[in-house]
């Protein structure tokens, strides 16, 4: 898929791209995958990249949870980035939220030894949850985000930022 073995970490909706190609440029060294559900927003991802001259990113129009536990073989992902996935706000909607305690499984079994998945929303109650079912799995530790991740922010990010919305993370990393 990629012109260069290297290792590889996954941005699980991309939105309009601005945390994949900022990390991008900032690690060449690096293959990215950006998957996003929605056509369009790809395309503007795909012009970023091509007018960056990345070769580091390949994109994907699919669900995030087929593609995690059908599409990815066992151990080959370095990180997943899940910013802002929808939070599904309707108590009765809630088991559509992709952060679940099914979910953490299957990205365990994605994830290289020592892997990490990097979390944040704007979503309080959303964000109980998420540390409730990373909490909850003894397979992974929760361990500080590294404050120079934390400078490239998403589209949705940038946003609420400017609106005054305070946005949460959390990092866990497999054992």
């Amino acid at each position: 898929m990629f012109p260069k073995e290297q290792p590889l970490e996954v941005e699980i909706g991309a939105g309009d791209g601005s945390f994949l190609i900022a990390y991008a440029k900032a690690h060449p060294e690096l293959n990215l995958i950006g998957l996003e559900r929605l056509l369009g927003r790809l395309r503007k991802i795909d012009r970023k990249a091509r007018r960056a001259s990345l070769e580091n990113i390949r994109l994907l129009r699919l669900e995030a949870a087929y593609f995690v536990q059908y599409m990815l073989p066992r151990e080959c992902v370095r990180a997943f980035h899940i910013y802002f996935p929808d939070p599904w706000p309707k108590r009765r909607h809630w088991k559509n939220r992709l952060i679940n305690e099914a979910f953490t499984r299957t990205l365990h079994n994605a994830l290289a030894p020592g892997g990490i998945v990097y979390l944040r929303t704007d979503d309080k109650p959303y964000f109980t949850q998420m540390l409730e079912v990373f909490g909850n799995n003894p397979t992974f530790e929760k361990i500080e985000t590294p404050p120079e991740l934390l400078k490239v922010v998403t589209d949705f990010e940038r946003n609420f930022h400017l609106r005054g919305v305070a946005t949460n993370h959390a990092t866990y990393r497999k054992r």
